[in-house]
C-alpha cells in the first residue's frame, strides 16, 4: 500500500520488509501519532478516579456500584486485550488502530453524555473494548515502522514513559477538568484527541499484517470475559446485600466456574488465546500472579486514596489530582534504579521488597484521621507505596518474559497489561465490597447509638465523615493482606538467577 492512499481498510497484500517500514521522513510522526493514542489510553485508567465523586453525586450512584466507573474499562481492557493483540495482526494494523480510535471517541462521547449510571457503565466498558484494540496495534505498528535498532530503542523508550507518565497525567487532567468544567469532559475529552489522532493516521500509517491462520479464540474471549465480569458483580452484591445472599454466592460460583473453563478451553484450542504454556513457567507464572495481586490491592485503594483527600479532608479536584502525584514520584525513583539493578541481584528481591514497601505505605494510610496532616500522614505512605511499585513493575517486565519463545513472545508481552487491569478491576470491585460493608456497619451502629440525635445536622456530618474513614481504612487493611500475599508468591515462585533475560525481541512484539 503506498504512502497517501487515503483508504486504510482495504485488504492489505502480504507486506514485504520493505512495506511495512514507514518512509524515514515520516516515522517520527507516527510516533508521535502513536503516542498520542497510547496516552489517551493509558490516562482513561485514573482520569476519572479523581471525577468519580462527582460522577457519583450527579447520576445518583450507590456506593457499591460506584466502582463500575473504573472496574467495566479495567475488566474489558485487560480480558480482551490478548484478542484484540491477535485481531490486530491478521485483520491489518492500521485497520484495528484507526477502527479502535473511532471506536474509543464514540464510546467516550456516549460516556461523558450518560444520564445514568448504567449509561456511564456501560460506555466505560465500551471503551475498554475498543482499547483492547487500539493498545496492541499501536504497539505493534511501532515495532515495524522503527526496525533499525537504536531508533527502535529510541521509539520504545519514548513509548514506554508515556506508558509509565500517563497515569499521573490523568489525576491531573481529571482534576483540572472536574474542577473548572465537569466531570463528563474526563471522558468527552477522548473525542477531539481522537480526531486528531485519526487525521494524521490516515496518511501516515502503512498497513501490515502477519502471516498464518487467521481463527481466532472467541470463546476463550467471551468465558474469561463473563467469568471476570461475574466475579466483579458477586464483590458488588456483596457489598449491597452480604457475602451470604444467594446471588451473591451464585454469581462468584458462576465466576469461578467460567474461569476453570476458560483454562479447560485453553487447553483443548488450537488457537488459544493464552497459550498455558506461557504461565506455567515457574518464574513468569509467579511474577504475574505477583503483579495480579499486587495491581488489585494498588489499584483498588487508590480509589480510597482519592476519596479521603476529596470527601474526609474536602480537597478540590485539582488538588486531590495533584496529591497522589507522590506514588508517580516514588514510581519514577526506583523503576530507574531497579533497570540497573536487576542484572546484579535477580528479579526475586526487587519483587519481595518492593512488594513489602508498596504494603508498607498503604498499612501507613490506615491511620489516617480526620485531623492528620497530608505532608506528615498522607504522603510519605504515598511515596512509599510508590517507591515499591517501582520495584516490581521492573522486575515483573523482565521476569515475565524470561525464556519466553519467539512465537509467544507477543502473548506474553500483552498478558503483563492484561494481568494488571484483570487486577486492578477485581481488586477495585473486591476493596469496594469491603469499605462499603464497614461503612454500612458503622451506620448502622451510629443510628442505634445515637438516636434521634442524628437529625442534628453537625452530629450527622462527624458520623458520616467517620463511617468514610472506617470504610477507607478497611479497604486499606486489606489491601496491605494483598500485598503480603504478593511478596509470598514471589519468594516462593521466583528463583530466576541475575543472568537470565528475555530472549532478544521478545519485548517488542505483539501477538
Amino acid at each position: 500500500m503506498s504512502q497517501g492512499t487515503l483508504d486504510p481498510f482495504q485488504k492489505p497484500s502480504q507486506p514485504t520488509p520493505a512495506d511495512e517500514v514507514a518512509a524515514p521522513a515520516n516515522r517520527w510522526w507516527v510516533l508521535v501519532v502513536i503516542s498520542i493514542a497510547q496516552l489517551m489510553v493509558v490516562l482513561d485508567a485514573t482520569i476519572v478516579t479523581v471525577a468519580l465523586p462527582d460522577a457519583e453525586a450527579d447520576l445518583h450512584m450507590s456506593e457499591a456500584n460506584r466502582q463500575w466507573v473504573v472496574t467495566a474499562y479495567a475488566l474489558t481492557f485487560g480480558a480482551l486485550l490478548l484478542l484484540g493483540g491477535r485481531v490486530a495482526d491478521f485483520w491489518g494494523r492500521k485497520r484495528a488502530f484507526v477502527w479502535g480510535m473511532v471506536g474509543f471517541a464514540v464510546a467516550s462521547a456516549i460516556g461523558g453524555a450518560a444520564q445514568n449510571e448504567g449509561m456511564l457503565f456501560g460506555a466505560r466498558a465500551l471503551q475498554g473494548v475498543f482499547a483492547a484494540l487500539l493498545a496492541p496495534a499501536a504497539l505493534a505498528l511501532l515495532t515495524v515502522t522503527f526496525t533499525e535498532a537504536a531508533e527502535r530503542a529510541k521509539a520504545f523508550a519514548v513509548y514506554g514513559g508515556i506508558s509509565a507518565g500517563g497515569a499521573a497525567i490523568g489525576l491531573l487532567l481529571g482534576g483540572v477538568l472536574t474542577e473548572y468544567a465537569s466531570w463528563r469532559w474526563c471522558l468527552l475529552v477522548n473525542v477531539p484527541i481522537a480526531v486528531l489522532a485519526i487525521a494524521f493516521a490516515m496518511p501516515l500509517l502503512r498497513e501490515s499484517r502477519a502471516e498464518g491462520d487467521t481463527k481466532y479464540d472467541i470463546p476463550g474471549a467471551i468465558t474469561v470475559t463473563l467469568g471476570l465480569a461475574a466475579l466483579v458483580y458477586g464483590f458488588t452484591r456483596a457489598a449491597e446485600e452480604s457475602w451470604s445472599d444467594s446471588l451473591t454466592i451464585i454469581m462468584l460460583v458462576a465466576g469461578v466456574l467460567l474461569l476453570a473453563l476458560f483454562v479447560v478451553i485453553q487447553q483443548r484450542s488450537a488457537h488459544a488465546l493464552l497459550p498455558l504454556r506461557i504461565v506455567l513457567d515457574r518464574n513468569r507464572g509467579g511474577s504475574l500472579l505477583a503483579m495480579l495481586l499486587i495491581g488489585a490491592a494498588f489499584i483498588g485503594s487508590t480509589l480510597f486514596m482519592i476519596y479521603y483527600m476529596r470527601i474526609v479532608l474536602e480537597y478540590g479536584a485539582v488538588k486531590a489530582g495533584a496529591g497522589a502525584l507522590g506514588i508517580t514520584v516514588g514510581v519514577f525513583i526506583t523503576a530507574g534504579a531497579s533497570a540497573s539493578l536487576l542484572p546484579k541481584i535477580g528479579p526475586r528481591i526487587p519483587l519481595v521488597v518492593g512488594s513489602l514497601l508498596s504494603a508498607g505505605g498503604t498499612f501507613w494510610l490506615t491511620f489516617i484521621t480526620v485531623e492528620r496532616q497530608y505532608l506528615t500522614h498522607v504522603l510519605p505512605g504515598m511515596v512509599l507505596i510508590g517507591l515499591g511499585l517501582g520495584l516490581v513493575f521492573t522486575a515483573v517486565a523482565s521476569t515475565a518474559l524470561i525464556g519466553v519463545e519467539e512465537h509467544d513472545a507477543g502473548a506474553a508481552s500483552a498478558l503483563i497489561n492484561a494481568v494488571q487491569q484483570v487486577g486492578g478491576a477485581l481488586g477495585t470491585a473486591l476493596l469496594n465490597s469491603f469499605a462499603t460493608s464497614a461503612i454500612s456497619d458503622y451506620m448502622s451502629d451510629k443510628e442505634a447509638e445515637l438516636g434521634p440525635r442524628l437529625a442534628d445536622p453537625a452530629i450527622a456530618h462527624k458520623t458520616f465523615v467517620d463511617a468514610q474513614l472506617d470504610g477507607y481504612t478497611t479497604a486499606f487493611a486489606w489491601a496491605v493482606v494483598i500485598m503480603v500475599v504478593g511478596a509470598v508468591v514471589a519468594a516462593v515462585f521466583v528463583n530466576a538467577g541475575k543472568d537470565a533475560l528475555p530472549k532478544d525481541g521478545a519485548a517488542v512484539h505483539v501477538g
